[in-house]
């Protein structure tokens, strides 16, 4: 029998082949929603959980210093950083899909489907893409790791941004005090503090492989440089 290690092999040889199609089928039934991981302080709507905690669309995600977490809700996976709050889409009908990032940092990747990420200083229009963000007092930083999304500014809706990426091109920062960056509201940022394998780990997860383009899976060794 197949583990999720053999599958995720299996899945990277296939995809360099053209067959990537064929994985979804292989690999949906291995989807197990719930915390995966835990690592120190992590509470769900306040409660303190373990691994293999459940976990439901609209909780409440909460991580103390040096907490981090590993979920999977529907066919999303997350993992959020320590000092975060996150308050997940809810899945009721007639409610849009809000993924609420109140402070912190996550990585997330999504199904297919129409989602808006509400940020302090941002919102984004997303659909089956893979994101990293940060929350801080004076900017909210944003990656869009690969697929395609709508930034707007909430300090002014007027500005916006659409992008379309395959492998990190177009991160941006959302300034808190745009006077101060020469009346830019959105800036183009570094790559910075996430890592392809993470993004490879959380797709394996619900069963995918990143859409990184055409090219095979690239597999960086360390992490990226920080701000």
């Amino acid at each position: 029998m197949f583990n999720r290690r053999t599958l995720l092999r299996f899945a990277l040889h296939v995809g360099a082949l053209g067959f990537a199609g064929f994985l979804p089928r292989a690999m949906a039934a291995m989807v197990r929603p719930g915390m995966h991981t835990v690592k120190g302080d992590v509470r769900v709507n306040g409660t303190p959980v373990v691994a293999g905690a459940a976990v439901k669309p609209g909780d409440k995600v909460t991580t103390g210093a040096g907490g981090q977490a590993v979920l999977v809700i529907d066919f999303n996976a997350y993992l959020v950083r320590d000092d975060s709050e996150i308050i997940f889409p809810d899945d009721e009908d007639g409610v849009e899909a809000v993924l609420r990032v109140v402070s912190g940092r996550i990585m997330s990747v999504f199904g297919p489907g129409p989602l808006r990420i509400d940020m302090p200083l941002a919102t984004i229009g997303i659909r089956g893409t893979g994101i990293y963000l940060e929350v801080y007092p004076e900017r909210n930083y944003v990656c869009l790791c690969y697929g395609r999304a709508v930034l707007k500014s909430k300090l002014e809706p007027r500005v916006r941004e659409a992008l379309n990426t395959t492998h990190h091109e177009g991160p941006r920062n959302f300034h808190a005090d745009p006077k101060a960056r020469g009346t830019k509201f959105i800036e183009k940022a570094k790559m910075v503090n996430h890592k392809d394998t993470e993004l490879i780990m959380l797709e394996a997860l619900v069963g995918r492989i990143p859409k990184f383009g055409d090219k095979p899976i690239k597999m960086p060794e360390g992490s990226y440089g920080k701000n």
